[in-house]
C-alpha cells in the first residue's frame, strides 16, 4: 500500500483531486468510483475548481457510486444522489445519465442489487475513492462483512449511524439501512484512493495498514490490492 501522509484535511483533498485529475486528464472515458460523507468534500471542491478554471472535461467520464440509504431518493437532501448533485455533479459537464447510484427507493431490494452488480460488470472503475469509518468499514461494509461479497443490502451499525449523524438535523432521523457495493466490488477497481482525516481515524487506519487481513476489519483487505494509496493527515496517521 503507498502512504502519504499530509499536514492536515485540505492538503490530503489536493494529493487526492491530484491523482483523480491525473486519470481524467489521461483518459477521457474512465470511470470514476466516488464516494459521500464529510470526507471526500475538499477533493471534490478541488476537482471543481479545476474545471472552472481549466475547462476540464467530464463529457466522456462515467461515474459509480458505492452506496446510497434505503428509503431515500433524488429529493431527499440527505439521499447520496442529491449529495452528489449539489457537491459535484452540478460544478461540471458531465451528464447526468453517465452519473450512477444504486436506487434507494427501489422496491425490490434483491433485484436492485443484481442490477448495480450488473452495471458495475460494465463499468470497471479506473480508480475508486474510499473513506474509512471509524470501526474500519469501507463503504457500508460492516466489521464481519465477507470479503466475497457484491452488492447488498446491510444493517448499519450504531457506530455508523452515530458517525453520520452530523450530516442529519437529529441522529433518529439517520437511515438504519443501505445499499451498497460489497467488498469484492470496490477489489476490483484498478486504482484505489483511500482519504482518511482527524484522530478518531488513527485506529481504524493502523489496523488497516498495518493489522491482519480480517473480515473483522473490512478496510484490511486493502492490503491485498496491487494499487491502493492511502492518504491521511498527520492526525489520522498517528499510529501508522
Amino acid at each position: 500500500m503507498n502512504i502519504i501522509i499530509t499536514k492536515d484535511q485540505a492538503e490530503m483533498s489536493r494529493e487526492g483531486a491530484k491523482i483523480f485529475l491525473d486519470v481524467i486528464r489521461n483518459d477521457p472515458y474512465a470511470v470514476l468510483g466516488l464516494a459521500t460523507g464529510t470526507t471526500p468534500l475538499g477533493l471534490y471542491a478541488q476537482l471543481a475548481e479545476d474545471r472552472r478554471r481549466n475547462g476540464t472535461s467530464y463529457r466522456n467520464i462515467r461515474t459509480v457510486n458505492l452506496d446510497e440509504y434505503i428509503g431515500l431518493g433524488a429529493e431527499d437532501e440527505q439521499s447520496y444522489v442529491y449529495f452528489m448533485r449539489h457537491n459535484l455533479f452540478r460544478y461540471l459537464d458531465i451528464p447526468l445519465e453517465n452519473t450512477h447510484l444504486p436506487n434507494g427507493k427501489a422496491e425490490d431490494l434483491s433485484a436492485e442489487c443484481a442490477r448495480y452488480n450488473a452495471l458495475l460488470d460494465t463499468l470497471p472503475r479506473t480508480v475508486q475513492l474510499l473513506g474509512i469509518g471509524s470501526n474500519g468499514h469501507i463503504a457500508f461494509n460492516e466489521p464481519g462483512t465477507p470479503f466475497g461479497s457484491e452488492t447488498h443490502v446491510v444493517t448499519l451499525a450504531e457506530s455508523t449511524v452515530r458517525d453520520n449523524s452530523r450530516l442529519f438535523a437529529r441522529q433518529e432521523n439517520v437511515p438504519r439501512r443501505a445499499l451498497t457495493m460489497g467488498l469484492k466490488n470496490i477489489m476490483e477497481a484498478e486504482k484505489i484512493v483511500v482519504l482518511a482525516s482527524g484522530a478518531g481515524k488513527a485506529n481504524a487506519v493502523s489496523s488497516m495498514v498495518r493489522g491482519v487481513v480480517t473480515e473483522a476489519v473490512p478496510a484490511s483487505i486493502l492490503q491485498r490490492h496491487p494499487n491502493c494509496t492511502l492518504i491521511a493527515d498527520k492526525e489520522a496517521a498517528s499510529l501508522i
